[in-house]
């Protein structure tokens, strides 16, 4: 049986562990709009967000990442019913040895991390049926790569709420 090729969304050669910053998107499955709720938006005034316990679960796990690993940062990060946006920055000191390099996080592992204990604490909200289905398979990865790029991301980042209903990922 010949099977469709899955799209590949990481860069191919590319070392997800080493140093940089990182745009990510991850959506839930099928698209259920079990995060937050985005309010009306208002000429001028950024509508508001409101987690769900889903969403309040993806909150404290985002900024849990930064005490997690000393050399993993969480940056701009946005919410949204559907799926989330956010800039994981990897920033080693100093280059890895060859030993050091086998234990280090790549991206990931970072993200695995992230759906990892998220769905756990899901699974302990939802009945059996639901169990194990918040996120979908993947996630989207962009390496941000000069600080243009970077305020550009950030600024995407922050306006994400006020766009919802322009958004590819919106359900009314």
């Amino acid at each position: 049986m010949d099977y469709p090729q899955r799209k590949l969304h990481r860069l191919q050669g590319y070392d997800y562990g080493q140093n940089g910053a990182y745009f990510v998107t991850i959506c839930t499955r099928d698209k259920k709009p079990i995060l937050c709720h985005v309010g009306n938006a208002v000429p001028g005034v950024p509508p508001a967000v409101t987690p769900t316990a889903v969403g309040e679960i993806v909150l404290a796990a985002w900024e849990n990442m930064n005490r997690i690993d000393p050399d993993v940062r969480t940056d701009a990060f946005c919410l949204m019913p559907n799926h989330i946006h956010g800039i994981i920055r990897i920033d080693r000191p100093r280059e890895p040895s060859e030993t050091e390099r086998r234990g280090r996080r790549s991206l990931p592992e970072i993200v695995r991390g992230l759906k990892s204990v998220t769905t756990r604490a899901y699974n302990r909200l939802v009945p059996e049926s639901e169990k194990n289905r918040l996120w979908q398979s993947s996630y989207y990865d962009v390496v941000i790569r000069s600080e243009a790029h970077y305020l550009a991301v950030w600024d995407y980042i922050a306006g994400n709420a006020a766009r919802w209903t322009e958004d590819e990922y919106y359900t009314p």
